[in-house]
């Protein structure tokens, strides 16, 4: 089953919202009464100190993570509650299942299976679901790993693959289920340098010519910069900062996003 959307009231809805939602691991408060919102086929870039809540984020609307707090709306949806009968109870594993169904993930460490090829790794999810025959998956596999230019590795496992290899097929498994909203996690960050400009040209791509909406949490701010419609600038589970890409890396408003972005470009990392 598809995203089901709300009812148009002659406001778009987002794809995305966050409201007030907290995520606390004992004492420790990762989101801190965030509330934002994603228009569709926005490209959203998640910036901000290791810590500061992106990836639970993106965590969050994989349902890998339950909020503790607040709400998650899916086209406007809520994602952690559901209604039965006019009552409303926690999520269901069937709910959070046809919720996620046209989110794919990527994630900073592949999270291939070793055991599969690449080929079977980015087949696997429409099998599983039961959207397509075997064959139509193979075929639908082998055109996505085509599209990421790894076509010549469909029979390879990952053991026999660069870094960036591995995560362009992770690419590929993502988009296998055909998602409305792709998540990508610190996706370059595992990668020596000398791959990571393959694994960015496949997102740059995906964004030129799909209108999928995309959140990327990313340390490479001239990606970012490049990638994203709107930036959002976080800190302690906190946005500090939000606003499009040029205001966000040439005048930030905020003291704390200055100190961060010199501290980056100090690092050397171009802005």
């Amino acid at each position: 089953m598809g995203l089901r959307v709300a009812p148009d009231q002659g406001v778009q809805v987002p794809i995305v919202e966050f409201r007030e939602v907290g995520k606390s691991y004992g004492t420790f408060d990762v989101l801190n009464q965030l509330s934002f919102s994603v228009k569709p086929g926005e490209r959203l870039a998640l910036i901000g100190p290791s810590g500061s809540g992106k990836t639970t984020i993106l965590r969050i609307l994989m349902t890998l993570e339950t909020v503790t707090s607040g709400n998650v709306f899916i086209n406007g949806i809520s994602l952690n509650r559901e209604q039965i009968s006019g009552r409303e109870f926690s999520a269901s594993e069937d709910h959070l299942r046809r919720m996620r169904a046209h989110i794919g993930m990527v994630f900073q460490h592949f999270n291939l299976f070793p055991h599969r090829t690449a080929l079977q790794n980015v087949a696997l999810a429409p099998l599983l679901t039961g959207r397509m025959t075997k064959a139509a998956a193979n075929e639908r596999a082998l055109q996505l790993l085509d599209k990421v230019g790894l076509a010549s590795k469909a029979d390879e496992y990952p053991a026999r693959l660069s870094g960036g290899q591995k995560q362009r097929v992770a690419i590929a498994r993502a988009l296998a289920l055909q998602p409305n909203i792709l998540l990508l996690d610190e996706i370059t960050s595992a990668l020596d340098p000398e791959l990571v400009e393959e694994v960015l040209n496949v997102i740059t791509d995906l964004r030129n010519e799909t209108d999928m909406t995309m959140l990327l949490v990313t340390h490479e701010m001239g990606f970012a910069r490049d990638f994203a419609d709107r930036v959002l600038f976080f800190e302690q589970g906190k946005i500090i900062e939000d606003g499009p890409p040029k205001t966000i890396f040439q005048s930030p408003h905020h003291e704390r996003t200055k100190s961060f972005l010199r501290k980056v470009i100090a690092a050397g990392q171009r802005v």
